[in-house]
């Protein structure tokens, strides 16, 4: 039994309780998201807390002697993993705490009400515009109240922090009518709500002395999928969130520049390292701004309207689909497919940017051309997909993610990493397409179908690896020059083909393999050589879809397309798309690309 008093909170209690507290809130996260109306219904606030707060558990969990540096440790490594703007609130806060109490080995309830008060004062200043009715105001009305308590009774940890939750649970309760968002939609702030379950979840141990360390596992998602806001028309669609290192930063000077692109904005952190999270149109304009005030890294930009769209999808499907931006899709069937993309990073020297979210195609293309750095991709981190997949699986009962070839990069372990760290990971299924590009684009387009025909995820899971192999991918480069740039292409492959005239073909294999698929002699009509080299892999009779893909060449690709269709009236469906950097990298300005898929719609029997 815990004793009757706790007059003071050594380093190894103290890591503890906060281990209980964010359990509690790991447990609820799917509730916070459901309740999760301000300031944009995009159903994500349980997601951003929880994944802010595991980043401490690391810390939480190593050996402590000191309760200062604990809380100092355990503020930095909030502000790393922040995400969100009640996760980078709730880092702020944390850095408040830490800084008022980080000298002290162990802590008094007056203490601790001391840093309560300071971690709020922090957090109400990280924001360019405070709201009332929020998780500001619950954290204020806590400290107000803890320090008039604190300074008036018997020192008792536990009897101080059983106040603190009443007080919590009270002015949380009144946030259902302080902002009219909260009013319509009967709810109160989720933000707040995810606060007050870090609270109770520390005074329950120091109430008990116990601490369930078991991983958090969620009970299936309900048939009910409802959440609690409706459809918003987003003025800022990108939440837009990166972290800033440097020596002196300017914290006041980067609110303002920053406040005059976006809304929701919060600046956390210390003239060291700044953690930014704002709603804006152009993130890339967010990452330019932040640029100039010192090096910037971690890099994210989630569309909260189609995550908005995601919460209303839920309610007729029950599989979300997730792929990573080496995918080529056209915009149409993406927004009307609901498929997630999770951007490859991409680097100009020492300028970052996400393909398809801060580059569009078109600029890629001109400033690959131009300059004289050869870009570098990499794969998306897995905390990118972690991200992508607590939120869905928040919302739907499972996810299927469709990553690029892993014969050609370690985007699928990726994923495979994030699904094994999700709360929810049974419910989480990755799988290689084995393609690319185009091809990677229409395996995931059969899924969102058969996830809209209403399959559940073994099923979506087992129509995907059926039609792998009626999947090719094929691509024309009309110079090897960006290969060798970047490395892919030793520099004696491309003095031959330049001698001898040839064009590769590249092609994937049934395994995933990309390889040399055949080539094209001499310097004439070269599309339409690739045009006959596509014809001769298309087996009459048979039912297919087709993209096109192209490195700034629409002219170029609408020929192939136009060309196929004409050939094979068994193409029912075609598309001509720009291609993105994961493969423009490589094939450079020129390059074509095809996705080529023996089609059935989901459920029909495979050909025999």
């Amino acid at each position: 039994m815990p004793e009757a008093v706790i007059t003071r909170l050594d380093a190894v209690e103290l890591g503890r309780a906060l281990r209980a507290g964010v359990h509690r809130l790991l447990e609820r996260q799917e509730h916070l998201d459901r309740i999760n109306v301000f300031p944009v219904p995009d159903g994500d606030t349980g997601t951003n807390l929880a994944l802010t707060m595991a980043a401490v558990l690391g810390v939480l969990k190593r050996p402590a002697d000191h309760a200062g540096r604990l809380l100092t440790e355990v503020a930095d490594a909030a502000l790393d993993g922040a995400r969100g703007n009640s996760g980078a609130i709730l880092a702020q806060f944390l850095l408040g705490v830490g800084d008022r109490v980080g000298h002290l080995a162990e802590l008094t309830p007056v203490e601790f009400a001391a840093a309560v008060e300071g971690g709020a004062r922090y957090a109400r200043e990280a924001l360019a515009e405070p709201r009332e009715g929020t998780i500001l105001t619950v954290l204020q009305d806590v400290a107000n109240d803890l320090g008039a308590y604190a300074g008036s009774r018997a020192a008792d940890f536990r009897a101080l922090l059983g106040h603190a939750v009443a007080r919590a649970r009270v002015s949380l309760e009144a946030t259902r009518d302080q902002l009219d968002v909260l009013h319509r939609a009967n709810v109160v702030d989720a933000g707040a709500a995810g606060f007050v379950e870090l609270l109770e979840g520390i005074a329950c141990y120091l109430e008990t002395g116990q601490l369930d360390e078991s991983d958090v596992r969620f009970d299936a998602v309900s048939s009910e999928h409802d959440s609690a806001g409706g459809e918003a028309c987003l003025e800022h669609r990108w939440c837009t969130e990166c972290l800033v290192s440097g020596d002196a930063i300017d914290r006041r000077q980067l609110r303002e520049q920053l406040a005059a692109v976006g809304s929701s904005l919060v600046v956390a952190g210390t003239q060291r390292k700044t953690r930014i999270h704002v709603h804006a149109r152009d993130p890339g304009e967010v990452f330019r701004i932040a640029a100039t005030f010192g090096t910037v890294s971690g890099e994210k930009a989630d569309d909260m309207q189609r995550q908005q769209e995601s919460t209303l999808h839920a309610k007729r499907r029950r599989v979300a689909i997730v792929t990573d931006s080496a995918a080529d899709i056209p915009d149409e069937e993406l927004e009307r497919l609901d498929i997630h993309l999770v951007p490859v990073r991409l680097h100009f020297g020492d300028k970052g940017f996400l393909d398809k979210v801060t580059l569009g195609p078109e600029e890629f293309y001109r400033m690959l051309a131009a300059s004289d750095v050869h870009p570098k991709t990499s794969q998306p981190p897995a905390g990118d997909f972690r991200r992508a997949f607590e939120f869905l699986s928040s919302h739907h009962d499972a996810v299927v993610s469709l990553n690029l070839t892993g014969r050609a990069s370690g985007t699928r372990q990726a994923a495979e990493s994030a699904a094994g760290r999700v709360a929810a990971r049974e419910r989480v299924t990755v799988i290689d397409t084995r393609n690319a590009s185009a091809g990677q684009g229409l395996v995931a387009m059969y899924a969102a179908e058969c996830a809209d025909a209403g399959m559940d995820a073994a099923a979506v899971a087992a129509a995907v690896r059926a039609v792998l192999p009626r999947t090719r991918t094929f691509a024309y480069l009309p110079t090897l020059d960006y290969g060798v740039r970047g490395g892919r292409v030793p520099a004696i492959a491309r003095t031959l083909a330049n001698l001898l005239r040839i064009s590769p073909l590249l092609a994937i294999s049934e395994d995933g393999q990309v390889g040399i698929g055949g080539a094209l002699f001499g310097r004439r009509d070269r599309v339409g050589k690739f045009v006959r080299f596509v014809d001769r892999r298309i087996v009459a009779g048979r039912r297919y879809r087709l993209i096109v893909g192209h490195g700034e060449a629409p002219v170029d690709g609408r020929r192939v397309l136009e060309a196929l269709t004409a050939r094979h009236p068994g193409i029912e469906q075609s598309w001509l798309v720009p291609c993105g950097a994961a493969l423009g990298v490589h094939g450079g300005p020129g390059f074509l690309v095809v996705g080529l898929q023996e089609y059935d719609p989901p459920g029909a029997p495979p050909p025999t």
